[in-house]
């Protein structure tokens, strides 16, 4: 046997040992039905899904526009100032205590809307006379008022049938104080009053304004008198009437003293009635029967105390900063209009009432006939200066 043979030989046989079984071990066969049998039964078993591990998405900016690099400042930083008026940022879910009502500042405000709209009425009223075609210009007098020794600035105020500056006599004479925390004061002249006249002599005390305007009427009531008087005020009788019109369209509420025609284009009758501005000015001037002068000068005061008195009025009280205004647009007056609105409320005490004084005062005059100015009163000067200084300076 050659060699060739010789391994061929025992290739084969180390082959053969390969296929053979272990001897301890025993291939068993499966038994079909009795696998089905028992998979019947068994509970299934689910296998979770496994989750495998990703890694989170980076995210990547891009910039749209190429920044430069800063350029250094200096460090100097400016102090803070809060803002009072910047509003912070609301927190809906922030429960602020409710704010209580401050009855001052809502009276504050209503105080300041009401002067505001009586300053803009005035002002209209103002502009609407100045611009009033059917009534002519007057022009502002030469008044060299001066301050009373008290401190008090007077006001003359002068009733006349004409608007020229200085025609005609003075209808009516009254000094009105408005300074002061009482009520306003008013002191009516009666017109035959026989007084010197500086420069002119002795005549009634009317005549004053037919001979000097409102300035020689000054100067006769601080010789005769002792009254000092800073402003004066000329009211025509077209400037009474249209501004009683325009105050109260509907009249004014008095009680008439006793019935009236006489020298009047309109009778009045005696009682309780509403009058409208002309006849209103026929009452406050009517003298034709026994009281003369004195009871002229009693209705004139009783006009006025019913004109402020009906002031209260709601109604009248919208209307009046209109009507103030058309009146002092017609006035000749030198009073400024800082002196009016700083005085407002001065002015407005006027409502609950005046305290007035009627010159001469009782027990100090009489009758007389004068050769230049016929039937007078013959006054006590003397005493008639004391009452009024006593009741001015009060």
């Amino acid at each position: 046997m050659s060699r060739m043979d010789k391994y061929k030989k025992i290739h084969e046989e180390s082959q053969k040992e390969d296929k053979k079984p272990f001897g301890f071990r025993r291939e068993m066969k499966k038994d079909e039905k009795a696998e089905q049998e028992r998979t019947r039964y068994e509970e299934p078993s689910y296998e979770e899904p496994r989750q495998t591990y990703q890694e989170p998405e980076k995210e990547f900016y891009y910039e749209d526009h190429y920044q430069e690099p800063k350029k250094k400042r200096f460090n100097f930083k400016l102090p803070k100032f809060k803002n009072p008026f910047k509003r912070k940022p609301k927190n809906p879910y922030e429960q602020k205590p409710k704010k209580k009502r401050s009855w001052r500042r809502i009276l504050v405000m209503i105080l300041i809307a009401i002067l505001g709209y009586s300053v803009i009425s005035f002002g209209i009223g103002n502009f609407a006379a100045k611009h009033d075609s059917s009534m002519p210009k007057i022009e502002t007098q030469e008044f060299n008022g001066a301050t009373s020794e008290n401190g008090k600035r007077n006001i003359l105020l002068l009733g006349s049938d004409t608007r020229d500056n200085i025609s005609g006599r003075s209808d009516s004479m009254m000094v009105l104080q408005v300074d002061g925390w009482g009520k306003p004061k008013l002191v009516s002249f009666m017109r035959d009053m026989y007084v010197n006249i500086p420069g002119v002599g002795e005549n009634k005390l009317n005549a004053a304004y037919a001979y000097g305007g409102a300035d020689l009427v000054r100067q006769t009531l601080k010789e005769n008198f002792g009254i000092d008087c800073r402003y004066y005020a000329m009211v025509d009788f077209q400037t009474f009437e249209k501004g009683i019109d325009a105050l109260f369209p509907r009249g004014v509420q008095i009680d008439a003293e006793k019935d009236m025609s006489a020298y009047i284009d309109e009778p009045i009758t005696q009682g309780t009635q509403r009058m409208n501005g002309h006849t209103l000015l026929n009452y406050a001037r009517f003298r034709m029967d026994e009281e003369g002068d004195f009871g002229r000068v009693r209705r004139q005061q009783q006009v006025m105390q019913s004109v402020f008195g009906q002031l209260i009025n709601p109604l009248v009280l919208l209307r009046g900063p209109y009507a103030a205004g058309k009146i002092w647009g017609y006035l000749s007056t030198d009073m400024p209009n800082s002196y009016v609105l700083t005085h407002l409320l001065n002015f407005g005490k006027a409502v609950g009432g005046l305290d007035r004084l009627t010159l001469p005062v009782d027990g100090s005059w009489s009758y007389i006939d004068t050769v230049n100015a016929g039937s007078a009163l013959a006054v006590d000067t003397n005493q008639n200066a004391q009452a009024a200084q006593e009741f001015l300076g009060k």
